[in-house]
């Protein structure tokens, strides 16, 4: 996960991750990063963050944002870019993945089945899986199936062995196909997790394929993208088979690939 190291005059005030979507930065009370300075706007810039890739975006702001010394209106952050606005100053860092622990990496080698005591399999179960709401929806897909072994004596509990849910899907292979002007026709497979589309310093946006699907996002430009004719807000929106486009004049339709 990346992070932002605010300073002032080589003093380091404070560190902020960058783990929501949308980070604000600016002079007003409401912003994720408040810097209480005159030389800076009430909504000075924001960031934005998509899978692994983080959007800087000036908001218009009275003195300018700065990346490395150099006046900006859009950047795509690189690991060590230095943000300067005013006097403050954000180091962006990418932090190196946590190395993943022995048991977690060898999970896909665990049992696919767990044994439980009754007669609290279910909350036990539950547990183990994360929440009861997960635990009802795998049981409505493939219901567990629970064995009871009777053992002499008159207190020895039944066992029951409970099927974990199954893994998450990834999502089919997606596409767009353009519907108007001079490329009418063409057709583009999203082969990456981010695909950038539009026209910078026009309109902008991203399409990321996530577990749960492909969901579009605003990133530049004054106007938002529109989605079977209704204009997008601010938060990734999910895109759904035959949905269609309109972005910088362009319209396409996104379609899941038949495999």
């Amino acid at each position: 996960m990346a992070k932002l190291i605010l300073s002032l005059e080589g003093s380091v005030i404070r560190e902020v991750p960058l783990n929501k979507e949308r980070v604000t930065i600016g002079r007003k009370p409401q912003n994720d990063i408040q810097i209480e300075n005159l030389a800076v706007s009430g909504e000075h810039a924001r960031i934005m963050t998509i899978l692994n890739d983080s959007f800087l975006e000036d908001l218009g702001s009275t003195n300018g944002t700065l990346v490395n010394g150099n006046p900006i209106k859009k950047h795509i952050l690189q690991d060590s870019d230095v943000i300067e606005i005013g006097k403050y100053k954000l180091k962006f860092v990418m932090e190196a993945p946590a190395a993943q622990p022995a048991e977690a990496a060898s999970m896909e080698d665990f049992e696919k089945t767990m044994i439980l005591r009754a007669p609290a399999a279910a909350q036990a179960a539950a547990k183990a899986f994360g929440d009861t709401q997960g635990m009802q929806a795998a049981a409505a897909a493939a219901p567990a199936v629970a064995v009871v072994t009777p053992t002499p004596g008159p207190a020895a509990p039944a066992v029951a062995v409970v099927t974990p849910p199954k893994p998450v899907e990834e999502p089919a292979v997606a596409a767009i196909q353009i519907l108007n002007g001079p490329s009418a026709g063409r057709e583009l497979v999203f082969t990456k997790s981010l695909t950038t589309l539009g026209k910078a310093g026009v309109q902008v946006a991203v399409i990321a394929r996530r577990p749960q699907g492909y969901f579009i996002t605003h990133v530049e430009g004054a106007k938002f993208p529109v989605v079977n004719g209704k204009t997008l807000d601010a938060q990734a929106h999910p895109l759904k088979d035959h949905d269609v486009i309109e972005l910088a004049g362009v319209k396409m339709e996104f379609y899941l690939k038949r495999q």
